[in-house]
């Protein structure tokens, strides 16, 4: 019996009919009007969709089935660490109800039955030289197992729609298993020499993911553990979750939807981010001579960054108006853990520093910290310093959230997506 699938098929049935009520009785009702700089500045900001698992405000930051980081700390089991484990946040974000330490222990043995590595995924693997990038075999080795879908072979066999959500949960299940197994393989063949680590079954999720990428003490496995359950949803409007959204509402299976959202998650404007951070950071120090700036000397070359037409890396969001909750997450780690580390206490100088530069210039919206701010100078304290790899670490996590989002999707009967295009001529001859 899988527990899991009892409880979300319960829930998700009664929301189905919910969802069909509010369509039928409210359908007609406006809830966003969209702007022209709207259509041509990236649809940002317009009301089009809908994504279950969670939720941002630009004031409270991230909200995961209503609760927020610091609640999930509190209230999600942890096992043997301090921090929550992504177990436990996978299993609210499909069910919108907290599990307990037996429901968490069933996720990581279920994820642990499911997780070895089909042998076509590590012949692809394989065959590509070690130059290629983390984020191109991420991609590929998720798209291999596609031969495995449930979805495919049931859809195949005349599956009714129905039943869709519950091939979805079966690959979501196996792919998320899979995953750490994938990256930690990615992992050792570029930077290890091919030297693979078995996987420990006696271990969570997380700390089976560190101990397979080489690193066995208990605060890197902690961090993994914060590392994986705060990058793993961020609503349905960035670019990772919408594109597996988009590639999941023609009816592709999970591997195939998630590769095309790891695909997007590669992008210097999405995921990448976090290796340019902390480029960015090592270029000052290189430039400035000092691992140990003064707030002065930061400040300098910030507003030196600034002149030369490039943004601070790591501050500023789409949607955010405060420091994101998940760069305050990592800075209490940091606080507690991690003590006298330069490149570390330049982020902190830089959370001093940076917000009143760019008030200054009286036309940043937010002038704050983001995620990806923070998580480089720690991973490099702890020795994970190949910074190519930092968007496979934020793949694997954000995998949790969209594809229990596209399980919920499947299960609320969403179609095809298609929003309707302009030409620039029509929006002369019509709204000019």
């Amino acid at each position: 019996m899988d527990p899991l699938k009892e409880l979300f098929k319960e829930i998700a049935l009664e929301k189905f009919q919910e969802v069909r009520s509010i369509i039928k009785e409210h359908g007609d009702k406006k809830i966003d009007e969209v702007k022209l700089s709207q259509a041509y500045g990236g649809m940002r900001g317009i009301k089009s969709m809908i994504w279950e698992t969670s939720n941002l405000d630009p004031i409270e930051g991230i909200r995961f089935r209503g609760y927020t980081i610091p609640e999930l700390q509190e209230k999600l089991p942890t096992g043997k660490g301090t921090q929550p484990l992504p177990e436990g946040l996978f299993w609210l974000m499909l069910t919108g109800q907290i599990p307990n330490a037996k429901n968490v222990e069933w996720v990581t043995n279920e994820w642990h039955n499911r997780g070895e590595l089909p042998k076509q995924t590590k012949k692809v693997l394989q065959a590509l030289p070690n130059t290629t990038h983390p984020m191109t075999l991420f991609s590929l080795g998720i798209t291999s197992m596609a031969e495995d879908s449930v979805f495919t072979k049931r859809y195949a066999a005349g599956m009714r729609k129905n039943e869709y959500w519950d091939a979805y949960y079966e690959d979501t299940m196996t792919l998320i298993a899979r995953l750490p197994y994938l990256a930690a393989y990615i992992y050792r063949k570029l930077f290890k020499k091919n030297n693979h680590i078995d996987p420990d079954k006696r271990l969570d999720w997380s700390a089976n993911f560190a101990n397979m990428l080489g690193y066995k003490s208990a605060e890197f496995h902690d961090l993994m553990r914060m590392y994986l359950t705060i990058h793993a949803d961020h609503e349905g409007g960035n670019a990772s979750a919408h594109t597996t959204h988009l590639v999941g509402s023609t009816l592709s299976n999970p591997y195939l939807a998630l590769a095309s959202g790891m695909n997007a998650l590669a992008g210097p404007l999405h995921g990448r981010a976090n290796q340019e951070v902390i480029e960015w950071i090592f270029n000052m120090v290189g430039y400035l001579g000092t691992d140990t700036p003064t707030k002065k000397e930061i400040k300098s070359f910030v507003e030196k960054t600034i002149e030369s037409g490039r943004v601070i890396p790591g501050y500023g969001h789409a949607v955010l108006r405060r420091p994101d909750p998940r760069y305050i997450a990592q800075q209490k780690f940091a606080k507690d853990h991690i003590k006298d580390d330069p490149i570390v206490d330049v982020v902190g100088k830089l959370f001093e520093v940076v917000p009143d530069v760019l008030k200054g210039l009286g036309k940043v919206k937010n002038p704050w910290p983001n995620v990806d701010a923070h998580s480089g100078a720690i991973l490099v304290h702890y020795g994970l310093d190949e910074y190519s790899y930092y968007t496979v670490l934020f793949g694997v996590s954000r995998a949790l959230g969209v594809l229990a989002a596209g399980t919920w999707s499947r299960a609320l009967g969403m179609p095809l997506e298609r929003p309707k295009s302009l030409t620039t001529e029509w929006v002369k001859e019509n709204i000019l």
